[in-house]
């Protein structure tokens, strides 16, 4: 006998009204729009008059807006009608509003905000849909290696120091080795011995007083691809940190990264954002400001310190030694000091922990100053070529005497709200471990990702709509039950990407078709199934149920095992690889419920109830 559940119809009612809510953001375009936002944090200010300003400028220029109005995320945004709109509204602003801001292209959402409140959002498009941009940077690597082997330097002087083995010098010897000079007095063996549970990795050449710490090939080797990993890890997380949906950073070859932010469609906006970084520096403060200023006046800086500048451009006078740097940095989080002023509470690793804490046993009374260091991509015009660099700035942002003795965890103040912000998201995701430049970089309009979706969007309809009108001529009524499914099937894969907020891309729009292919593959076993029964002279209900029961379990090991090649291409793959393999996995999930319990609910409600059902259309 045919028959089918009720809760099952309501779990198909339920599944039927999710996929529509979760799908239908995606009916909502994007605006073209002109995103303006402060260029330094704390610099400017966006608000309502920056907001006038803007739209008095593009009134007098004849360009119409949809609205010009502040973010929640603190930002400008200018929404447009067209792309070409959009360029001309960024042409007029950049040179109006200068350096204090960024004006950068973007697609802004134009979901309702009673969808939003359900947590519905239309799916992240990829680089080939939306747009955005392209970069490729190269790692300096011989920074890379300079800064490990001067940090090598300074843990041979702390472990000799923390050894209790005096020593007059320690030195490096090119990129080969690093030589320590030991005092007279010294223990030579208890020296060797300290150096090489802290250096496993250096081989050890005693010649009198000389104790020659040797660095393989192999080290060095090691050092250049650590430098490699740690700047991916860092872009990864910075970018993250950003809320740049479904990023792409990628390894290329030895020394390169490949960097693709899908929805930005400004370079100076990305460069902004991945390109500038900050971080703390530690260092101890050499006499007081009297000192400092006259050695400044007099130009005779101590050889064992450094000139700084603080906030007001006085002069401070900081060891040359670096106590503690920003790749020893654990976490940083914002917040306010006992003052209620802006801070960061900062935790460092055991290494950078254990030398705050011997610094400051030492010297408390004494002050210690902590330098805010920012590296900000500069680009220049050199005899008619654009020349890319970056400009060190530097500034003391607390030089407070020491109170008490701490270690790994620690308040640093003297920020401003957004500085104090922006620096904590900046230490969290790491500091690079070398400096980066952009060697490649191009722009992927929104006019070629719109062509990309249009030309998807007609492919998957075109095989949507063949597959029905076969399915309608060949089995009829049972066509249309499967054309129900199909449309149903395909609604629950627009659903599920949006809701899990998986990419979709063009290889994505193929995985979205093939996945089509298959659930008119598991409606064809069911209903040719039904056509046997009914050859062999069973009843039509009886041959129906009897269809869906021995198809069902065809159909589970044939999509099981597509199922598992798309779980191969989704652990193993890259970039469009997994566009394809997620979609597919996906649709799979959604066929089988469509053709074996969404088709058969509608088959049984078609026909269950007919107590002298004589044949049936199919």
């Amino acid at each position: 006998m045919l028959t089918f559940a009720r809760w099952k119809y309501f779990a198909i009612l339920v599944v039927l009204v999710v996929s529509v809510l979760y799908a239908l953001p995606n009916a909502y375009p994007q605006d073209p729009s002109v995103q303006i936002s402060a260029a330094r944090s704390g610099s400017t200010q966006i608000d309502a008059a920056l907001a006038k300003r803007a739209a008095d400028l593009l009134a007098q220029a004849k360009i119409p807006t949809k609205s010009v109005q502040v973010e929640d995320q603190g930002n400008l945004m200018v929404r447009l009608s067209d792309t070409e709109q959009q360029t001309r509204a960024a042409d007029l602003l950049r040179p109006q509003l200068g350096s204090d801001y960024v004006v950068a292209l973007s697609l802004a959402p134009t979901v309702p905000g009673w969808l939003e409140a359900l947590g519905a959002k239309p799916m992240p498009r990829g680089l080939d849909l939306q747009g955005g941009v392209h970069f490729v940077m190269q790692v300096d690597q011989a920074a890379a290696l300079n800064k490990r082997l001067e940090a090598y330097v300074e843990d041979v002087r702390a472990t000799l120091r923390d050894s209790a083995v005096p020593y007059t010098s320690v030195v490096r010897r090119g990129n080969e080795a690093i030589v320590a000079t030991l005092a007279g007095n010294a223990d030579a063996d208890k020296a060797q011995k300290q150096l090489r549970t802290a250096f496993p990795t250096l081989t050890q050449d005693l010649e009198g007083r000389t104790l020659t710490l040797n660095i393989p090939q192999s080290e060095l080797q090691r050092i250049s691809l650590d430098a490699i990993e740690q700047n991916l890890t860092t872009l990864r997380n910075r970018i993250n940190a950003f809320g740049v949906a479904e990023p792409v950073i990628q390894r290329q070859g030895t020394d390169r990264v490949v960097i693709q932010l899908p929805g930005l469609q400004d370079t100076a906006e990305a460069k902004r954002q991945i390109g500038a970084t900050a971080t703390l520096e530690f260092r101890a403060v050499v006499g007081d400001e009297a000192a400092a200023a006259a050695a400044v006046r007099d130009r005779n800086v101590p050889p064992e310190a450094r000139v700084y500048y603080n906030e007001a451009k006085q002069p401070l006078l900081l060891s040359k030694r670096l106590l503690v740097s920003g790749d020893q940095l654990v976490n940083a989080i914002p917040g306010n000091d006992q003052q209620g002023q802006p801070s960061v509470s900062i935790t460092l690793n055991a290494i950078g922990g254990q030398r705050m804490l011997n610094h400051t046993l030492e010297n408390v009374g004494k002050r210690l100053g902590i330098v805010y260091v920012e590296q900000i991509p500069v680009t220049e015009i050199v005899d008619g070529k654009e020349v890319r660099t970056t400009r060190t700035e530097e500034r003391v942002i607390s030089s407070s005497r020491i109170q008490g003795v701490f270690g790994k965890d620690f308040q640093t103040t003297g920020l401003s709200r957004d500085e104090a912000n922006s620096l904590a998201k900046q230490l969290k995701s790491g500091a690079l471990a070398a400096p980066m430049t952009f060697v490649e970089e191009r722009v992927v309009g929104p006019s070629l990702g719109a062509d990309n979706v249009k030309r998807g969007t007609t492919a998957v309809l075109y095989s949507f709509v063949f597959a029905l009108t076969f399915f309608l001529i060949y089995y009829r009524m049972f066509g249309l039950i499967t054309c129900l499914a199909l449309l149903l099937n395909l609604l629950m894969v627009v659903a599920l990407m949006s809701m899990i907020g998986a990419t979709m891309s063009l290889p994505g729009f193929a995985g979205l078709a093939l996945s089509v292919g298959m659930s008119v593959d598991a409606n064809v076993l069911i209903n040719e199934r039904i056509r046997e029964e009914l050859r062999a002279g069973v009843p039509p209900q009886a041959a129906i149920a009897s269809g869906y029961d021995k198809a069902s379990g065809t159909i589970f090991d044939s999509n099981m095992t597509a199922l598992l090649a798309g779980l191969a291409l989704l652990a193993f793959g890259t970039g469009p690889l997994q566009g394809f393999a997620m979609t597919m996995i996906i649709g799979i999930l959604t066929s089988v419920f469509t053709a074996v319990t969404v088709s058969r609910g509608i088959a049984t409600l078609i026909y269950g109830n007919r107590r002298k059902l004589k044949s049936i259309a199919i």
